[in-house]
């Protein structure tokens, strides 16, 4: 297959000469040169360096005349490892047991610890679903409720729990329901969920026009699929070649058809319907085939039924009115509803479980729509995948599939130079702040140059030698000094490099708000650890909000964040207050801001006067009415910041309650007025940035 690669433009394209061949696409930018494994540079302070990748690192900054920061304290760095692992704060006999560790494995060992724990799926799941923009409602126009997302979403979970390999992984997503049929029915039913991540996006159910309904929602899928995968934003040619990155209008409509070969919706009539699929075992596969059976039998009926009754009208010649059951004898009317309802029993998809997901279709070669206008069509485009990655030269894919496993396969190649870079990419963003790419979803011309190419494509052969192990890479970004340095403040440093590309010390960071909540729970010992399952209380496929019937999600369940229903065009207020994803897109990369209202939460809100009271109490309980104040102090420092008061902290904090159950008026209990004086004490301790920030 011959097909056609779009110019290059701007600065990486020589003397803005033409391009006509895929090759020399590939050597005029970084992102599309296929990456050798890069040898491990040389350094002058080679006892800096303790694995590898600090060698990178290391050379980058002796190169530009910086030192790195010293490492960072015992508690400050268990604190830090918890919270990127798991999303809670590290348990106080935890950090004392590290910081008494003298072994060389005590860190190491921490790692293991946290990576083995099920609360890292939950952690890194929401990271995964910022990327599969994940929600319970479809959004846009009707907002219905997806409401066996939750599987998709628990799936997810549990792949990152067992460290399922990448390639898997994304393989599932793509295509698991035409990977090899296996007797293992869990197996086959993670494979369906799986496919779950191209159904996901939020469609306009209520599109009058059924063509551009589906065009629309394959071009979602793709660019979903090209920024997720690739950190490539593929949709931009549905409409004419790329402005920027070399991937041309049939580039485009080459994936289109892929995706027009692949099932996602029942149809696409207003209202439209997505598509579910079934998740059977040996035994309900023969009660559905009966049901299926009944339903066929009934139907017929009723259809047999309707027609003698319209001929019975049409008797006399009349006739038939637009809506004849209206004026059917009282009797057949009577009948019809009780075989409507009985019909409507047996398509009750409840008595099935079912799972958001993919399944392929007729498979048909896309047309492009000039323009982007999906009435007006242009030539036929052979499935296949984009030029400037896979060369001119294609096989063809098989006629009798969509092509999902191919493009998954093709993706997965050890040979495909974006795949393993955009995944290790995003594993670095959320352990230091940001990504040796910062555009962590765009890898093309408008996205950022990493300044630690070398270490990129280090990362990504070593992410592919662990055989795609996500917690490989984990530990091996862990347990670097890189890694392990304090966010010490440096002036010349930050002079030469303010915004730390070079990483010569840690970045402070705000923890997401997923983990501000939990983190609150946890310290009052509220936190609900429960694994999977949906809080969501509305029927699939009925409205969860609308501005007709408002929205009635429930938020104030104590399971972890991620369990918390994410409703489209209605997010939970506190989600929306700290910076949560727009869950209508991917984004790998959210943004921090810093705004009185989340100041405001912290100091009135409901949420956190309820956990602090509890902690209090606890603190304050009959149990431990044998400690001091002083230690008491000590407790709440230790579960809230991970370290003990210094003893200027104790004083102040005598003086703090002292002062503040003196001013407490209308109270006349002592008991009561200590109790809330321990409650604001608490409040106070959370909400300090020390609680919100890792160092």
């Amino acid at each position: 297959m011959v097909a056609r690669a779009p110019r290059l433009s701007g600065e990486d394209t020589a003397q803005g000469a033409p391009i006509t061949s895929s090759p020399a696409l590939t050597g005029q930018f970084w992102a599309f040169q296929k990456f050798a494994d890069p040898p491990v540079p040389s350094v002058t302070d080679r006892d800096w360096v303790k694995t590898e990748l600090d060698a990178f690192v290391l050379a980058k900054l002796e190169e530009s005349g910086l030192q790195p920061a010293p490492l960072a304290d015992r508690r400050t760095l268990i604190r830090r490892a918890t919270y990127d692992l798991t999303g809670l704060p590290p348990k106080p006999a935890d950090i004392e047991a590290f910081v008494v560790d003298e072994s060389s494995e005590a860190f190491a060992k921490v790692v293991d610890r946290l990576l083995a724990s099920p609360r890292y799926g939950e952690r890194w799941g929401r990271h995964w679903l910022d990327v599969a923009r994940y929600a319970d409602s479809n959004g846009l126009d009707e907002n219905y409720a997806y409401a066996n997302a939750w599987r998709y979403r628990d799936y997810v979970i549990s792949a990152l729990n067992a460290d399922k390999p990448y390639d898997q992984f994304v393989t599932e997503q793509l295509a698991g329901d035409l990977l090899p049929t296996t007797d293992d029915v869990s197996i086959e039913h993670e494979r369906i969920i799986a496919t779950g991540f191209l159904a996901l996006g939020p469609k306009f159910l209520a599109e009058k026009d059924p063509q551009k309904m589906e065009m629309d929602i394959i071009d979602e899928q793709i660019d979903t699929v090209g920024r997720t995968f690739m950190g490539l934003t593929l949709g931009c040619a549905r409409c004419h070649d790329h402005k920027f990155d070399p991937i041309g209008t049939e580039d485009y409509y080459g994936l289109a058809g892929i995706f027009k070969s692949t099932r996602t919706m029942e149809h696409f009539i207003k209202f439209a319907r997505w598509y579910e699929n079934p998740l059977l075992t040996k035994e309900s596969r023969i009660l559905k085939a009966e049901n299926d059976r009944k339903i066929a039998v009934l139907e017929a009926k009723i259809a047999n039924f309707i027609a003698a009754q319209n001929e019975a009208l049409q008797k006399d010649g009349k006739p038939l009115p637009l809506q004849p059951e209206r004026i059917y004898p009282p009797a057949a009317r009577k009948e019809l509803g009780r075989m409507k309802t009985e019909l409507g029993k047996l398509k009750d998809t409840k008595m099935f479980p079912t799972a958001l997901g993919a399944t392929d279709r007729e498979v048909v070669d896309e047309r492009v729509r000039v323009g982007g206008n999906h009435l007006e069509l242009g030539v036929t485009v052979g499935r296949r995948f984009p030029v400037v990655l896979a060369g001119s030269e294609q096989a063809p894919l098989d006629a009798n599939r969509s092509g999902r496993l191919r493009l998954a396969q093709w993706l997965l190649s050890p040979e495909h130079p974006l795949t393993s870079r955009v995944m290790v990419n995003r594993l670095w963003r959320w352990h230091f702040g940001h990504g040796l790419v910062r555009s962590t979803d765009n890898f093309g011309k408008l996205g950022d140059r990493p300044l630690h190419r070398s270490l990129l494509d280090w990362l990504a052969h070593r992410f592919i030698d662990s055989g795609w192990s996500i917690k490989a890479v984990h530990r091996l970004i862990l347990l670097s000094q890189t890694y392990q340095m304090s966010a010490r403040y440096h002036a010349a440093a930050a002079t030469l490099d303010p915004d730390n590309r070079q990483h010569w010390r840690t970045s402070v960071r705000r923890v997401e708000v997923e983990a501000i909540r939990d983190s609150l729970l946890y310290v009052s010992s509220q936190l609900d650890v429960a694994i999977g399952g949906t809080l969501l209380e509305a029927e699939n496929r009925t409205y969860v909000f609308h501005v007709n019937n408002g929205d009635e999600t429930q938020y104030d369940a104590t399971r972890r964040s991620i369990y918390l229903p994410v409703i489209r065009n209605h997010l939970y207020d506190v989600f929306s207050l700290f910076d949560y994803t727009d869950a209508s897109m991917i984004n790998g990369d959210r943004s921090t801001t810093t705004v009185a209202p989340q100041a405001l939460f912290l100091m009135n809100s409901d949420f956190v006067v309820q956990a602090t009271k509890k902690m209090a109490e606890q603190l304050l309980s009959e149990a431990q009415d044998v400690r001091s104040d002083e230690e008491r102090i000590q407790e709440l420092y230790r579960r809230a910041y991970g370290r003990p008061a210094t003893t200027s902290e104790v004083e102040k904090s005598h003086a703090f309650l002292s002062e503040i159950e003196r001013q407490i008026e209308g109270v006349e209990s002592a008991v009561a007025r200590r109790l809330q004086a321990w409650q604001l004490f608490c409040q106070a301790i959370v909400s300090a940035s020390e609680f919100v920030y890792v160092r």
